[in-house]
């Protein structure tokens, strides 16, 4: 299982229109086929500087890839990512086996 983890802080104001409009494209990424327990986070520790996350589970390497490629995932990095985001730190990471 992969999980696909990106933080990030976004270029508009808190509560904005905008901010809203990013989480809602954002949470049509769940829909994209492969995509398990999708979920947007909101940052609660001071112990970085990104305020938000989106969190996705794949069962294995060739989903996430599919999901990289998948249209609708392109367009929203084209459409709202690139504009929208002003850092971010992108984590991929598989569970350790005991």
């Amino acid at each position: 299982m992969i999980t696909h983890t990106v933080f990030f802080s976004l270029n508009y104001p808190n509560g904005s229109v905008d901010e809203q409009n990013f989480f809602a494209e954002a949470r049509k990424l769940a829909a994209i086929p492969g995509v398990l327990n999708f979920a947007c986070l909101k940052q609660i520790s001071p112990k970085n500087n990104f305020d938000f996350g989106l969190s996705m589970k794949f069962a294995t390497q060739a989903l996430y890839d599919a999901y990289t490629n998948h249209p609708d995932h392109t367009e929203f990095v084209q459409q709202n990512w690139l504009t929208g985001v002003a850092d971010f730190m992108e984590i991929d990471y598989e569970e350790l086996s005991a």
